[in-house]
């Protein structure tokens, strides 16, 4: 286990933004509705899903403009209710998950390729062998609901549950602070799988699906505070006030998500916050070692090939992809 205080206590990296897309002036295939993911190929284009306007738009390494793939509808090549995007660096393929409990494959050139039934998840990924991960919610035969992390062959075969969460059903009342685990695929294709109830980042080998590492730290819990209750009760219309109910933990979950490096670094994202409102990253090398801690804007995708990719939102809602120089002061 890592100690809570990093090897370095000074910033480990520096960034200097060199590309800015989106924003209140963008317009036409340069604007978006609702991003909900970002993946970067090698040569540095950028595919970003728009759920709202149900496409995936290309981008060039340069910020131009290149192509739509998808479009609204619930036939072959068409997207509806997409929740995340993924890519296959080695074969050039985009997969989307749609809510309709389907997976579509692209070329990333924007040719429709296939798709796969599944059943209802929300979260999928895929390797560059072609093993699709997804997190599905999952009901026993007692009637407990789990949320399992499953591996999938390229053509829908189940090869197994990797993780399990215990989960809720339904109680009428809603926790806005539920801690919701999540996954990442890394360069060497190991599933790295973030426990946020316990600070967990759990690695499993792409052959047999074997647990070999384990990384974690010790921390101090952040209290939910009356602030954060305020917050989430405000966010309720007054017509829906009569039959939504809340209910608060004592604690945040221990952390909110992750992403990884190209050079295997994990930068978690946990609940404190600066002053300005940026939350403070937990930043892991590649053995797994707590190296340092540094404020980024809430969205964190990558660092590919000594560039950082983000997206941020401003104080009017709109929302950016972001690209930054990076320049590491540790080795």
């Amino acid at each position: 286990m890592n100690p809570r205080e990093p090897i370095y206590k000074t910033p480990i990296l520096e960034l200097k933004e060199d590309l800015s897309l989106g924003g209140p002036r963008a317009q036409a295939d340069y604007a978006f509705g609702s991003i909900n993911s970002v993946v970067v190929d090698e040569q540095g284009s950028i595919y970003i899903l728009d759920r709202k306007n149900y496409r995936v738009q290309a981008f060039g390494a340069s910020g131009k403009y290149l192509r739509t793939i998808g479009r609204k509808g619930q036939g072959p090549g068409d997207l509806d209710s997409p929740l995340s995007l993924s890519l296959n660096r080695t074969s050039d393929e985009l997969l989307v998950l749609q809510g309709i409990r389907r997976l579509s494959f692209f070329r990333t050139e924007g040719t429709f390729i296939r798709q796969l039934d599944i059943n209802n998840s929300i979260r999928a990924q895929f390797d560059s062998r072609g093993q699709i991960y997804l997190i599905e919610q999952a009901r026993s035969k007692d009637g407990e609901w789990s949320y399992d992390v499953k591996k999938l062959s390229m053509f829908g075969t189940n090869l197994g549950v990797l993780a399990s969460v215990p989960g809720q059903g339904y109680t009428g009342k809603i926790n806005p602070f539920l801690a919701v685990n999540t996954f990442q695929v890394d360069r060497l294709d190991n599933l790295v799988y973030g426990d946020s109830r316990t600070y967990e980042l759990l690695f499993f080998d792409p052959s047999e699906g074997k647990l070999f590492k384990k990384v974690t730290r010790d921390y101090d819990a952040i209290p939910v505070s009356d602030e954060d209750r305020a917050r989430e009760l405000k966010k309720i219309p007054p017509d829906a006030q009569a039959y939504i109910s809340l209910v608060f933990p004592k604690y945040h979950p221990v952390f909110s998500g992750f992403f990884l490096s190209d050079l295997g670094h994990i930068f978690v994202r946990t609940h404190e916050k600066t002053k300005g409102g940026q939350f403070i990253y937990d930043i892991f090398d590649a053995e797994g070692r707590f190296i340092g801690r540094m404020p980024l804007e809430p969205s964190g995708v990558t660092i590919l090939k000594g560039k950082y990719y983000a997206v941020e939102e401003d104080e009017n809602g709109y929302q950016y992809v972001k690209r930054y120089a990076v320049t590491w002061k540790v080795k």
